[in-house]
């Protein structure tokens, strides 16, 4: 009943499944190894935040048909932590020690609200173009109403030459 053809097989089996497995485990490990060369590589510098919670957070506010190239996903992280060297240069100017929520949200104000601050910009462009356009007709108004009896004089003054 007992074969030793067989055992031999068994023996055989287990060797080289052992033999993947080891293979396996050293590939995994070197891929890995792999991975985070290139990433340091490539940054050549430390990022600020965790990529992958950053990657996450696009992932979540973008459209899922969307792909993030690996540059995007670098220079994100960067400009977010640009965006809070500023907000905590901000925060030093007070001189208190302790910094309090109201400050925080002061600080973070045109970053929150930029769409406001842009709408607010173009009213006041109008505004100007608005006063500028109504400087120019009194101008003329002057010129054309206003003229004086010596032409010449009129001509030499800086104030009326256009």
């Amino acid at each position: 009943m007992y074969d030793e053809r067989e055992d031999e097989f068994n023996e055989e089996t287990i060797l080289e499944e052992t033999e993947e497995f080891t293979d396996s485990e050293e590939s995994i490990e070197s891929d890995e190894t792999n991975e985070e060369t290139l990433e340091n590589e490539e940054d050549g510098e430390e990022l600020p935040f965790a990529k992958a919670e950053v990657v996450r957070l696009m992932k979540q506010n973008l459209d899922k048909d969307k792909m993030i190239r690996e540059r995007v996903k670098v220079e994100m992280n960067k400009f977010l932590g640009e965006i809070l060297v500023k907000v905590c240069e901000q925060l030093n100017e007070y001189p208190y020690t302790t910094i309090e929520y109201e400050m925080l949200k002061e600080s973070i104000y045109p970053y929150q609200n930029i769409e406001r601050i842009n709408e607010e910009k173009r009213r006041i462009l109008m505004h100007m173009d608005a006063i500028k356009a109504d400087c120019d007709a009194l101008s003329m108004d002057v010129k054309r109403t206003l003229k004086l009896k010596d032409v010449y004089e009129e001509e030499e003054d800086p104030a009326f030459i256009d």
